[in-house]
């Protein structure tokens, strides 16, 4: 049997070949070796399956490997004696000033990254919590994949959040204990809050239909008695207050009742009605605040018995409120603007973004009475805004007063959608538990985003608002921006507008406020996380100079980050990780600021050259129809599901060739990249805007932290990227070369399906959007060469080349398989059309890896389930069918089945190069 070690003797023998010819692909000529030997039967569908596995196997070591990495040290006394020296204070005051507020606050967030399933993430996080990445311990779990629902994404969350809660009570035990021993008559006045949790899982409305107003409060619910039942446990545990423990449970058990009642939607008004008359109901066990419970624990903790216990759950209960965090609504821009025409534009002739619209917003504002709201009101509401307003409002009324809510706005460019926001919340009487948060993340937004925050924080409206509150809030996100702007640029633009916010704030006297700003990047290099360590991991999308500007204003500033999906909550899957995770953050967060000026700062003659040479790479790559179209040739057919919210569109034929990457969403967009094995909106342009002053930008990087952060990203990019990967992938679809593998006789038995697919793809367009696509990749990339053999290494290109053969054995493996299912697929005998959909239209969804649908399709024209003659029981003879009946069973084995084994192991293919990335798109 063919080893991975062959294959990967044969590759590092192919790679040579490319000194004698440099347009020579050792990927695409190892994937015609592996595909010979499976079309001839030398290898095997089950043997191909074993080396997906080995290959599979490494690709998750790999994955933990770098997890430990980044949050190492792991052992959780390592992280107390780490929690011991960052709580060195001067004084008491000064330790409980800095531990007063959040160092961070941290939202989970579920966007489709659930690539591994359960058993493979708690291999990966238990390896890495042992820091015993062995073969044993990662490789034991089944790859079959979960279906991943919004309610399997919530109660990952909520897991994540669970350990996140344990690690912040751990923290807060350790900072009880020091100020103890520092100073014994004071430390039980600590009121440590070191981390805020949040969520939007169940709450983000933007871009889905499938989250109705009952879904969010039945989550809201539940997590309500989540919460309440552990600290009920919690308090059991520490055994004392038996009847305050026994208070929670009873709460904990009337929220779960109620949050049942909001499983489903119900049916009618009647139903409705009753829904909404028992949880708006007084009842002896409906608790709406935590504030006399904390009381009495505070109390209670004067008494000595188990005090510092008592005073970490008072600190939990302090930060989370009656749920397991604070939860994040997201809605569109749009949304809100269509809101609000009903009450300044009836006639829908303004211009929202007008004088006109501005002077009749403030109007509102100034003289808007606030309206009772109940559960019928929602149900009735078909207003997506709106109805999260009445959501919010219910929220705040009968399941948590406390807790403040988020409310996101995405594609935000107006000031006027914020006040339009702000009006809402006063007319529904919530604006002081409400933190309306703009998301600038267009290129346009981030452009414009000085002028919009100067706009919005001259109103006078906007200013109280943010001093009843205590913040401005705002949302920076490094998603669609990589995917429009491209990553680098992107960075760099969302730094130069935390900067304006500092100014902006400081202008219009805001500086008694803090500024918070959320960072809604993933897990990803291609969603702007940097993968070099926690250092880099925070401080790349919200920079040392940008915290300096806050700095120096006297502004106080709370960073917040996203951990998302799948790929995040790794970080938090087990008590050591979580805890590991936390100290990490506390080991930036509490770091000092550098007094030294950053070089990249002050010589804007070199570095705004080097940003806008590469924003002008990156525009022009990612608008040409080319990349568009060696995108969306087949590269959704790459990726696994993984998540509640699709990627994948219905299939048209017709509109698959001209599909923008305005229908493919900036994580698909991302793994897309990951997959092809090339990650242009992270690499492309740094060559090209260096050009011939290459060495000019290497010195000012060498010389600049900033600089260096951003060389570390390239360097991590550049790593994992083959240009001849993409390449080979563009040609399977050259029609020479179908035409030519028979030719010399080598494959005679192949040449019918050959022909078939080299007369096929004579027309097709994909074979030259790749090639020219690659072309100008590898010029970039050779200035991008330039450029990094002129920059400082700092060493992480130790075991490149193995990784990269793994890599390529792996696109190797695929592209075999895909010749294989086109191969298959060219011989599967014609069939009727049947929903206008013809044979051809099948065939071009298997062009295009849409294999699902498109064996739904064979099955239909060849199916196997219909009854055979032995199934009658009829007296009279016959003898007819003569032996004929079991043609379609013949037709599953010899290319439906095959289709379906080959595009499953793809599909593994596809996770295993994630986990080499270190994450989903």
């Amino acid at each position: 049997m063919t080893s991975i070690a062959d294959l990967n003797a044969r590759l590092q023998e192919l790679h040579a070949l490319t000194r004698e010819t440099p347009l020579y692909n050792p990927v695409f000529q190892l994937s015609t070796d592996v595909s010979r030997k499976i079309e001839s039967g030398e290898l095997p569908l089950a043997d191909v399956h074993e080396l997906v596995a080995e290959l599979e196997c490494d690709a998750l070591q790999s994955r933990a490997n770098k997890l430990h990495r980044l949050v190492a040290p792991v052992k959780q006394d390592e992280n107390d004696a780490a929690i011991a020296r960052l709580a060195k204070a001067e004084s008491f005051e000064d330790f409980a000033d800095r531990w007063a507020h959040p160092l961070q606050h941290i939202v989970f967030t579920a966007h489709p990254t659930f690539l591994l399933n359960t058993a493979q993430s708690n291999a990966v996080a238990d390896a890495a919590s042992k820091g015993e990445i062995s073969e044993s311990l990662v490789c034991v779990a089944n790859a079959d994949r979960d279906e991943v629902t919004l309610d399997y994404e919530h109660r990952e969350a909520m897991r994540a959040i669970g350990f996140a809660a344990a690690a912040r009570d751990r923290l807060v035990a350790q900072l009880y204990a020091f100020a103890a021993k520092q100073w014994p008559r004071r430390w039980a006045e600590l009121r440590p809050l070191p981390y805020r949790f949040a969520t939007w899982v169940g709450y983000d409305m933007d871009g889905r239909t499938d989250i109705g107003w009952n879904t969010s409060l039945h989550y809201r619910l539940t997590e309500k008695a989540m919460r309440l039942l552990s600290y009920a446990a919690t308090l059991n545990e520490i055994g004392v207050a038996p009847e305050l423990a026994q208070r929670l449970a009873r709460a904990g058990q009337h929220a779960d009742a109620m949050a049942a009642l909001l499983k489903d939607r119900p049916a009618d008004a009647a139903e409705l009605s009753s829904t909404a008359n028992q949880i708006t109901e007084d009842h002896p066990d409906k608790l709406l605040s935590l504030e006399p419970i904390i009381a009495e624990l505070e109390v209670l903790a004067k008494s000595g018995d188990a005090a510092a216990l008592l005073l970490v759950l008072a600190s939990a209960m302090r930060a989370d409120g009656l749920g397991m965090g604070w939860i994040h609504f997201r809605v569109n821009a749009s949304q809100l603007q269509n809101a609000i025409r009903r009450r300044i534009d009836p006639e829908q002739k303004l211009d929202l973004a007008s004088r006109t619209a501005l002077l009749r917003m403030r109007k509102l504002i100034d003289t808007v009475k606030p309206l009772r709201s109940n559960f019928a009101a929602l149900s009735i509401e078909d207003t997506t805004a709106l109805r999260v307003f009445l959501s919010m409002a219910q929220i705040l009324k009968h399941v948590d007063a406390d807790a403040p809510i988020r409310m996101l706005i995405a594609e935000c460019e107006e000031p006027q959608t914020v006040l339009a926001a702000l009006y809402f919340a006063k007319l529904f009487g919530i604006e002081d538990k409400v933190d309306v948060s703009p998301l600038f993340e267009t290129e346009s937004a981030m452009e414009h985003g000085g002028r919009f925050l100067d706009a919005l924080l001259a109103e006078p409206a906007y200013q109280d608002y943010a001093r009843a509150r205590g913040r401005v809030s705002i949302q920076t996100g490094f998603s669609d921006a990589g995917r429009f702007v491209g990553q680098l640029p992107a960075a760099l633009a969302i730094e130069r507008l935390q900067g304006r916010l500092a100014r902006m704030m400081a202008k219009h006297g805001l500086t008694d406020v803090a500024a918070l700003i959320f960072n809604t990047h993933g897990e990803s290099m291609g969603r702007g996380a940097h993968p070099a360590g926690f250092a880099d991991r925070l401080t790349y999308p919200l920079s040392i100079w940008a915290r300096q500007q806050f700095a120096e204003l006297s502004t106080r500033l709370e960073p917040e980050v996203s951990f998302q999906g799948g790929d995040g909550y790794l970080f938090f899957r087990t008590a050591e990780l979580a805890y590991a995770t936390l100290t990490r953050i506390a080991d930036v967060e509490l770091a000092a600021l550098p007094s030294d000026e950053d070089p990249f700062y002050t010589r804007t003659d070199i570095s705004l050259d080097f940003y806008r040479g590469i924003r002008r790479v990156q525009r022009d790559f990612l608008g040409s129809t080319t990349y568009a179209r060696s995108l969306t040739a087949f590269g959704l057919g790459l990726l696994n599901d993984t998540g509640s919210r699709k990627a994948r569109r219905q299939f048209d034929v017709a509109a698959n060739r001209a599909m923008s990457l305005r229908q493919i969403r900036a994580i698909p967009h991302n793994a897309i990249l990951q997959q092809l094995g090339y990650p242009v909106n992270l690499i492309a342009g740094a060559g090209t805007a260096a050009g011939e002053d290459a060495e000019a930008v290497a010195d000012l990087i060498n010389q600049s932290p900033r600089g260096q952060q951003i060389i570390r990203m390239l360097r991590a990019s550049n790593r994992l990227a083959s240009i001849k990967s993409v390449a080979a992938y563009g040609e399977l679809f050259n029609s020479a070369y179908w035409a030519s593998r028979p030719y010399r006789g080598t494959e005679a038995f192949l040449e019918p399906p050959c022909l078939a697919l080299a007369e096929r793809l004579t027309t097709d367009d994909r074979n030259s959007a790749f090639r020219t696509l690659t072309s100008r990749l590898r010029v970039d990339a050779l200035k991008l060469h330039r450029l990094l053999k002129a920059a400082t290494d700092d060493g992480e290109q130790d075991g490149r080349e193995d990784l990269r053969r793994a890599l390529g054995v792996l696109q190797a493996l695929r592209l075999a398989l895909m010749q294989h299912i086109f191969l298959l697929a060219v011989q599967v005998p014609p069939f009727s059309r049947s929903n206008d959909i013809s044979r051809d239209d099948v065939l071009e969804m298997v062009f295009a890896l849409n294999i699902d649908d498109a064996l739904v399709q064979f099955r239909r024209a060849f199916p196997v389930s219909a009854p055979g003659i032995a199934d009658f029981d009829v007296i009279e003879p016959t003898d007819y069918p003569d032996g004929t009946e079991q043609a379609y069973a013949g037709i599953h084995v010899s290319f439906i089945e095959p289709i379906a084994h080959s595009y499953a192991l793809i599909l593994r293919i596809g996770t295993a190069i994630a986990n080499h990335f270190g994450a989903h798109g």
